[in-house]
């Protein structure tokens, strides 16, 4: 199964930058390592690290809606699975 198209890349990337303003922004292209999900054919996986202060105040489960929501369209089509690690910036340093 070959990369994400790097479209998609610059989409959640632009995405997320313009409405999370973060401090720290990981994108990482999995969906080599989920070659055999056949469910998944052809739709990529991706893990995103993202530090933003609009995550201050949120639980985790709030700021993943966040994020799912900025991304709804992507993960309605080409994306098929989001690992993300999403904190306030005081949260920066945490594993």
């Amino acid at each position: 199964m070959p990369d994400t198209p790097p479209h998609l890349l610059d989409t959640v990337r632009r995405k997320l930058s313009e409405a999370l303003a973060p401090e720290h922004l990981e994108i990482r292209d999995d969906t080599r390592k989920h070659a055999r999900h056949r469910e998944a054919a052809g739709r990529a996986h991706l893990a995103v690290r993202i530090v933003s202060a609009r995550f201050a105040g949120l639980g985790p489960l709030e700021r993943h809606r966040l994020v799912y929501d900025i991304l709804a369209a992507e993960l309605e089509g080409p994306l098929h699975a989001l690992r993300l690690h999403a904190r306030p910036p005081a949260h920066v340093r945490e594993g």
